[in-house]
């Protein structure tokens, strides 16, 4: 399993398309601990929070980077932030859909988060039950076909994040 800056490293190497399909309701993340403080409280989110640096860290460099998030609203207080912070990724370069399960029943996603890279490396993620993140597990090349699959019907389920945000504003 890769973690931390192993991990990270990830998003230096991939040359074209990085997807992820996120799953969780709450993530543990001690580096955005202080900043959802900020958010529930009310606070300026500061010029980051217009143009995710790190995503444009990528897609300066012509990479493309999406992602599809699945969750069932009522919105946790992570969530609302998480989505509060989307506008930033998406004028960054992120393509970001919503699959809201209080809208609509999809069948046939997995129950975890995974990255794909380049199409060819899946990378099943590994969480506590609180959401720390734990590691990210290479999966074998036979797994690729279904793990296409899964991210090819999410996108296809998915809303644009600016249509599920204008439904819920």
């Amino acid at each position: 399993m890769l973690t931390g800056e192993e991990f990270g490293c990830l998003f230096d190497t991939f040359e074209r398309t990085a997807f992820r399909l996120e799953t969780l309701a709450e993530y543990d993340v001690e580096e955005e601990r202080e900043e959802i403080s900020r958010f529930l409280a009310g606070e300026d989110m500061g010029p980051e929070w217009d143009d995710n640096p790190w995503v444009r860290s990528m897609t300066d460099k012509g990479k493309q980077v999406s992602r599809v998030h699945v969750l069932r609203s009522p919105l946790t207080d992570y969530l609302r932030y998480e989505l509060a912070a989307y506008p930033g990724n998406i004028k960054a370069g992120e393509s970001i859909g919503i699959i809201d399960l209080a809208e609509q029943d999809v069948d046939g996603l997995p129950d975890h988060d995974f990255w794909l890279f380049d199409d060819r490396d899946v990378y099943r993620m590994h969480y506590t039950s609180e959401g720390r993140f734990l590691g990210g597990e290479l999966l074998p090349a036979d797994r690729l076909p279904e793990y296409r699959g899964y991210r090819d019907l999410a996108l296809s389920r998915a809303v644009p994040f600016a249509t599920y945000r204008e439904r819920h504003h």
